[in-house]
């Protein structure tokens, strides 16, 4: 019978023998540098750090299952790392152990034009399949902000700006390949746009947050690159005009490629911070339209009357690319911009998903505890499909004003479930809302805690994240 991993540090000797097993094959790609180690324990959340005791760089499927093999020889964690652009502590490693950091495993292996899909290694980021795809007339959707790695958006179910039209990563990923908690290798799905063979193992992979295996290969869906696509701002004196009005377009089967909504404060930072022109620190919706001329045109029209419907105004439009790249630009540094509201401060980032419908009160009852609070907290949201984000600032010298941010954090997990929602939408679960799971899924938390159990006897695997114990 097999011993799960006990929550410790990792034993020197173990790290002294997987570093000696690896070396041979790895040379200076596995390292115990201290500084290294220091890069790998965190990603872009809070800064607290919980380092590897080693990295290595993989540079294929062999050399990944190579490594987990030897971690299971001495009984060191795995923690597969991407960009480090994860935000719930998805790439720390509290007890210590390999960090496994793919970013060089960065070849798009290949692009099936015809049938609109490709197979990248797991390091390929999504700006760099992009700029592969830019000459064929195709282009990857999914577009959390950051420049994400592929393998890293599976792992925790990505989506973003455009999943209103084009889905969430578990849409767009047809198979994969994964080198699991014994050092095997295996393949799921595969190019076939739909399958009724056997368990659906691709879905249980896409968002287990690195703790059932380690991707390392991804076959995805395309698309080809709109005819028209056209972007555009609109103001709105209230909250709830910007939101009445998505739940009308969406009602109305107005097919929106993004449909964006930051609140009063985000659009002060966007303006001080992006330099963004013409605009007032008011409710914002940024909206974009892909077709073919014509259709965009008639989209465009009927988002426009039913903007003014509920008090919309300022509609400005972004055609040019350059335009429309600035827009998008300012709406993915959200995060720099509110940090640069209250120089000084660090930002906790949290997300939450609630039905459209009560979008705006969720939002408005997270707005009030963060005032009750004294607690400056920007808000932004995917509001095409009921996601939001608030930005949390808080000074990183006094605790109490730590320990308040934490509580909202908190609290907004327990507003969107009040809701019907889910404590996170896309950002996933990492260590910071293990709770909030338990609140969310209560009776399933054994069958999920089983499934671990069975794939990761040895409880190798990114422990301590996604499934409480």
């Amino acid at each position: 019978m097999t011993v799960p991993l006990s929550p410790r540090r990792a034993l020197p000797q173990a790290v002294a023998a997987v570093l000696a097993d690896l070396q041979p094959r790895f040379g200076d790609r596995v390292s115990a540098n201290t500084s290294l180690r220091e890069q790998h324990g965190r990603g872009e959340g809070l800064r607290d750090l919980a380092i590897p005791d080693l990295v290595a760089f993989p540079l294929t499927t062999d050399e990944v299952a190579a490594a987990v093999r030897a971690c299971i020889a001495h009984r060191l964690p795995i923690i597969p790392f991407g960009a480090g652009t994860s935000l719930e502590g998805h790439v720390s490693a509290p007890f210590g152990g390999l960090s496994l950091d793919l970013s060089r495993m960065d070849q798009v292996l290949e692009v099936n034009a015809d049938d609109l899909d490709c197979r990248v290694q797991a390091g390929v980021t999504r700006m760099q399949l992009n700029r592969h795809l830019r000459d064929q007339g195709l282009f990857f959707p999914i577009d959390p902000g950051a420049d994400a790695t592929i393998g890293g958006m599976v792992s925790t179910r990505a989506s973003g700006t455009n999943a209103v039209r084009y889905g969430t990563m578990r849409e767009v990923t047809l198979g994969l390949t994964v080198v699991t908690p014994q050092g095997e290798v295996i393949t799921t799905g595969g190019r076939a746009r739909k399958s009724s063979a056997g368990y659906d193992l691709t879905r249980l992979y896409c968002g287990a947050e690195g703790t059932l295996g380690v991707i390392t290969e991804v076959q995805l869906r395309l698309f080809g690159v709109p005819e028209t696509i056209s972007a555009a701002t609109c103001q709105f004196e209230t909250l709830s005009g910007a939101v009445q009005t998505v739940i009308a377009a969406m009602q109305c089967g107005i097919p929106m490629a993004r449909i964006e909504f930051a609140d009063a404060a985000t659009l002060d930072g966007f303006i001080r911070f992006s330099k963004l022109e013409g605009l007032e620190p008011l409710p914002t919706l940024f909206l974009e339209f892909h077709g073919g001329p014509q259709a965009v045109a008639e989209q465009i029209a009927q988002l426009r009357a039913l903007a003014d419907e509920h008090g919309g105004r300022a509609f400005a439009f972004a055609e040019r690319e350059e335009d429309r790249n600035r827009l998008w630009k300012a709406r993915h540094e959200a995060y720099y911009a509110g940090m640069a509201l209250n120089p000084g401060t660090e930002a906790m980032v949290t997300d939450a998903c609630v039905p459209i419908s009560a979008l705006a009160d969720a939002i408005d009852a997270c707005d009030a505890l963060a005032r009750e609070a004294g607690l400056h907290a920007p808000i932004v949201g995917h509001v095409g499909d009921g996601n939001f984000h608030m930005l949390i600032l808080f000074d990183p010298k006094d605790p109490t004003s730590r320990d308040k941010a934490e509580a909202l954090a908190q609290a907004v997990s327990v507003v969107s479930q009040s809701h019907g929602g889910t404590c996170t939408g896309e950002h996933g679960v990492g260590v910071h809302k293990l709770d909030a799971l338990i609140r969310e899924h209560g009776p399933a938390i054994p069958v999920m805690r089983a499934i671990k159990d069975a794939l990761d006897p040895l409880g190798l695997m990114n422990p301590g994240k996604t499934v409480p114990g």
